[in-house]
C-alpha cells in the first residue's frame, strides 16, 4: 500500500495506524497538493454491508459537519475493491493519549477542552446528527491545542433512533455508554452530553467512575450507580465543576441540560476564576504527534437493545431489576465488534 496512489489522487505516505476493521495511513491529494489522513477497510470486510453501512456513515455524517472542532471529511469512495475515506490530517495528540501520559488534568484545561467539545457537539446536533460514542480516543488534540471531535462512525441522524431499535442491538464503548442506550431507550444529544460527562470525570480524577471486572459490571454500574463527585476522588476539584459532572451524568436525560450548548455556558461559568495551569497546548506538545489516529482503543461492542416497559412510570426497583435482566443477555451474546480495535503504530 505504501506508495501507491488510491483512486489516482491519494498517494500513501505512510501508515499511521492498524487495527482489526482498517489502516489509517498520511496520504498526499497530488490534486490539491495537500497532506491528508485516510482510512481505508479491510478487504475482507468489503461484502458485509454492516461494516460497508458504517463506514459509508461516518463518511456522510461527518461530510455534512463543517466546524472548526470537528475532523474534516474530504472525500470517500471505493476503488479495486477498497473503501477510503480522506479526512483532514490532524498532527497532536488525543485525550486517551494525554492521560496516559500526564494522569489527570488541572481544571482549567478540563474546562478548555470541555467548551471546545460542546461547541463541536452543538453544531453535529444542530444538524441533526448525534455521535453516539463520544470518549477520549475520539477526542484529538492538534498542535495549536485546538480539540476536535473525530470518529462519527456510530452516528445516526435523530429521524434514525427507529431503525436501530428494529435491528435490536446497540453498539458503543461500554465505559461511556449512557444509561438509555443500555436500556435500548433511543439515543439523542443529552446522550452525547451524559457521554462527555463520564469523560470530564475521567480528564479531572485520572479514572473512570465505573469499574468492573466484567463489560456486565460496568454496564449495569451506568443504569443503577450516581456517578460520584470528581472532589471525592481527588483534590483541587470545585464544586461547580462537581455540579457540571453530576448535572451531565444524570440517569434520566430529561434532568441533564438541555442542549449542548447551555452545558458549555454552565461549564463557561464554572470555569471563572480557575487557578492557571498549563493548558492543552502546552500538554500535548510533550506528547508525540501520532495523527489523527486514536491512541490505543478502548472496544466498541454491540450488545442487545431491550425495550423498556410500556408504562409511563416505573418504580426505580423495577427499573434496576429489568435493567439487570437485559444486561444478563450480554453475557450470552458476547461482544462481537471492535472498530479499529487496538491499533499497532509504526
Amino acid at each position: 500500500m505504501i506508495d501507491s496512489t488510491i483512486d489516482g489522487r491519494y498517494q500513501i505516505l505512510t501508515r499511521i495506524a492498524s487495527g482489526g476493521m482498517g489502516d489509517v495511513y498520511r496520504a498526499q491529494d497530488v490534486v490539491l497538493g495537500r497532506e491528508v489522513a485516510l482510512k481505508t477497510l479491510h478487504p475482507q470486510f468489503a461484502g458485509d454491508d454492516g461494516f460497508v453501512n458504517r463506514f459509508r456513515r461516518e463518511a456522510r455524517a461527518s461530510a455534512i459537519l463543517s466546524h472548526r472542532n470537528i475532523v474534516a471529511v474530504h472525500d470517500w469512495g471505493s476503488t479495486d475493491g477498497t473503501y477510503f475515506m480522506v479526512m483532514e490530517f490532524i498532527r497532536g495528540t488525543n485525550l486517551r493519549s494525554l492521560l496516559t501520559e500526564h494522569g489527570r488534568l488541572e481544571p482549567a484545561p478540563v474546562v478548555e477542552v470541555a467548551l471546545q467539545v460542546m461547541s463541536a457537539l452543538d453544531h453535529a446536533h444542530a444538524h441533526g446528527i448525534v455521535h453516539r460514542d463520544i470518549k477520549p480516543e475520539n477526542i484529538l488534540i492538534d498542535a495549536d491545542g485546538t480539540v476536535k471531535v473525530a470518529d462519527f462512525g456510530l452516528a445516526r441522524a435523530f429521524a434514525d433512533a427507529s431503525v436501530s431499535q428494529v435491528e435490536g442491538t446497540v453498539t458503543g464503548t461500554v465505559q461511556y455508554l449512557g444509561p438509555e442506550q443500555i436500556e435500548g431507550r433511543p439515543a439523542g444529544p443529552r446522550t452525547d452530553i451524559y457521554s462527555f460527562g463520564i469523560v470530564m470525570f475521567e480528564l479531572l480524577t485520572g479514572r473512570p467512575p465505573f469499574t468492573g471486572e466484567t463489560s456486565l459490571a460496568i454496564a449495569y454500574q451506568h443504569v443503577s450507580s450516581r456517578v460520584p463527585p470528581p472532589s471525592t476522588v481527588v483534590g483541587g476539584v470545585p464544586l461547580a465543576l462537581d455540579q457540571a459532572v453530576a448535572h451531565a451524568t444524570e440517569k434520566d436525560p430529561a434532568e441533564r441540560p438541555e442542549s449542548a450548548r447551555s452545558f458549555r455556558d454552565e461549564i463557561a461559568r464554572a470555569g471563572v476564576g480557575l487557578p492557571p495551569a498549563l493548558g492543552v497546548t502546552e500538554l500535548a506538545a510533550q506528547l508525540p504527534s501520532t495523527g489523527i489516529s486514536p491512541g490505543q482503543r478502548v472496544p466498541t461492542v454491540t450488545v442487545p437493545r431491550i425495550r423498556p416497559p410500556r408504562h409511563a412510570r416505573t418504580p426505580r426497583s423495577r427499573r434496576i431489576a429489568a435493567s439487570a435482566g437485559a444486561l444478563a443477555l450480554i453475557i450470552l451474546v458476547g461482544w462481537a465488534v471492535w472498530a479499529f480495535a487496538i491499533p499497532r503504530y509504526e
